[in-house]
This record gives C-alpha cells, structure tokens and sequence, in this order.
C-alpha cells in the first residue's frame, strides 16, 4: 500500500472511488442519479485538477497495485485559529475494513500539523454510522450536529474536533454582543465561503434559536438570499452552493 499525495493524473481515479464510496454508503437513502450529480458538481474533472495545485488543499491517495483505492481530502482556513477541514475521506468498498482509513488520516493529520493548523474539524452524517464510529475511535470529540438537505430530504450531520494541542481547546462558543444582544458565535458550525467561511451565531449556548451568520473577517451583518446563499458586505466573502460530505470508510 502506497500512501501519497494526489496528482492531476489521480483525478479519474478519485471519481471513481467517489462514487463507488457514496454509492455503498448511502444507497438506500440516495438514488443513483443524485449521486451521479453530485459526482459532477464536487468532482468535476477541470475543478478537481485546480483543487489539486491549491496550496491550502491538503489531498492525500491510498494506492495499491497502481489503482487508488482510497482517499482524503483537507483544506487549511484561517478563523479564530487555523483551521484542518476534512471535506472528505472516501474508502472503495472492497478495500473497507483493512485500516486505509486510519492511514489515510494520520497522514493527513501529520502534514495538517506541519502547516501549524491548531484544530482539526471533520463531518459525517449520523446515518453513517461506520464513519460516526471512525472519528470517536481516532481521537475525535463530537461538537454538535446539524441539519442539511440533501434531494429534498433533511439529514443530521455530525461535526468532529481534534486539537493537536488538547490545551488549546477553550471552547466552541464565543460570546458577542450584536445590535446590543448577546449571542454566540460558533466555531465548529461554518459554511464554506469564497474567502473564508460564515460562523452559525445564536441567541443561546444551547443553539436552540439561531441569530444568524458572521463572516471570518469579523462582521455579523451577513445576509442570506431566497437560495439561501449568504454574502458578507464588508469583505465580499460568498457562500459555495450547498454541499453535503462525510467520511466514507
């Protein structure tokens, strides 16, 4: 087993293994078509290529007898610390239950901690209970959960934390005050932007009643169209089209 960084010639082999991932973990719950589209949308090939020469992208392959049989993906954000977002970490299904996803992930987490990220943060559905029990086995703490939609249907979606540094932690909530309220800005609830990602913000520590969105640069006057895409006006920063991910393993 070959343990290396992605390359451009990897990226027909990364869709493959994608699909045929989401395919065996979500089946039941997806049809085949929704997985072909999302295929498209968050592996196209001309995309993928460019994620690939991204200095912030951090994607690491498992190869073995020349094909990739599985795979990891990362980018590092600034936020209030630097941040190691795991987007995806996919296993072929015949290649499962051997531990390429174990080290996958700690090649991942070695070369996130080279580049002096202070937290690590992946998501998985709960659904996925394989990839729900992969982070609490490897050293991930549940940090909350929310809701995402996916063809018309709302699913709970777990997020993980890991702290090279587990004194760093002081907690997922920063207290603010916004239009003389008190709210709480989230930092293990985010929304991937053009030039950063939009921090959740409620009006309680038990996130019953949400308040709205912050942007990274610091402003909470973050607005959300009828698509429910969000912009900020001061920096410019605009949210991606939704996307859903876990860890397929």
């Amino acid at each position: 087993m070959d343990i290396r960084q992605a390359t451009p010639d990897d990226v027909a082999e990364i869709r493959r293994v994608a699909r045929e991932s989401l395919a065996e973990s979500y089946g039941h719950a997806l049809d085949a078509d929704l997985i072909d589209s999302v295929i498209e949308r968050w592996y196209d090939t001309d995309d993928l290529a460019d994620h690939l020469a991204d200095e912030d992208t951090h994607f690491v392959v498992a190869e073995e007898d020349g094909r990739v049989v599985g795979f990891v993906q990362s980018y590092v954000v600034s936020r209030r610390e630097v941040v190691g977002e795991i987007d995806w970490l996919h296993v072929a299904p015949d290649h499962r239950g051997r531990g390429i996803g174990a080290e996958l992930l700690a090649a991942l987490e070695d070369e996130l901690i080279g580049a002096s990220v202070e937290r690590l943060e992946g998501s998985v559905l709960v659904a996925n209970e394989m990839g729900t029990g992969f982070y609490d086995d490897h050293g991930f703490t549940a940090a909350g959960e929310r809701s995402i939609n996916i063809g018309g249907r709302e699913f709970a979606e777990r997020v993980y934390v890991k702290f090279p540094d587990p004194e760093a932690f002081d907690g997922d909530l920063k207290e603010r005050t916004v239009n003389g309220r008190t709210v709480y800005v989230t930092h293990d609830e985010t929304v991937r932007g053009s030039d950063g990602v939009f921090h959740a913000m409620y009006l309680d520590t038990d996130r019953e009643e949400r308040y709205g969105w912050a942007c990274s640069c610091g402003n909470t006057g973050v607005v959300m169209d009828t698509m429910e895409r969000l912009e900020c006006g001061e920096c410019g920063n605009r949210s991606k089209a939704t996307r859903w991910d876990a860890a397929y393993l």
